[in-house]
């Protein structure tokens, strides 16, 4: 059996605006980023304890962190698919899953939630 590594990001509260509401709608008052990337193992099991040998998760964090509060949004299929690019840029990178969740949806209740898988080849042509 192939060794498989993930790198994991749950529950990442957004500083975000989504959509477009009329008075009477209810208004999500937070969206959450659930993140796994799915990375060669070589990057995981190391023989040293140096950064240099791991994928450096930051800058993709941060980046996201930008395109989340970079404008308003009116749609949550957008903001993935930026999310989704900004995996791309990252050769380490060999497959994603992007859920991006809001609540609340009814009555204070509730999350709604669009999740996507990239696979290598999908990221490679975003690259």
């Amino acid at each position: 059996m192939a060794c498989k590594s993930t790198v994991e990001l749950k529950d990442l509260r957004l500083v975000t605006s989504i959509g477009r509401y009329k008075p009477s709608d209810v208004v999500p008052d937070e969206h959450r980023l659930d993140l796994t990337l799915w990375i060669n193992s070589h990057l995981v099991l190391i023989n040293e304890d140096s950064m240099e040998l791991v994928f450096d998760y930051d800058p993709l964090i941060a980046e996201i962190g930008k395109l989340a509060n970079a404008k308003l949004y009116e749609t949550q299929e957008m903001l993935i698919s930026l999310i989704a690019k900004a995996c791309a840029m990252y050769p380490q990178i060999e497959a994603a899953e992007i859920t991006l969740c809001k609540s609340p949806v009814l009555s204070g209740t509730g999350k709604l939630g669009i999740r996507i898988y990239v696979d290598t080849e999908t990221l490679h042509g975003l690259r």
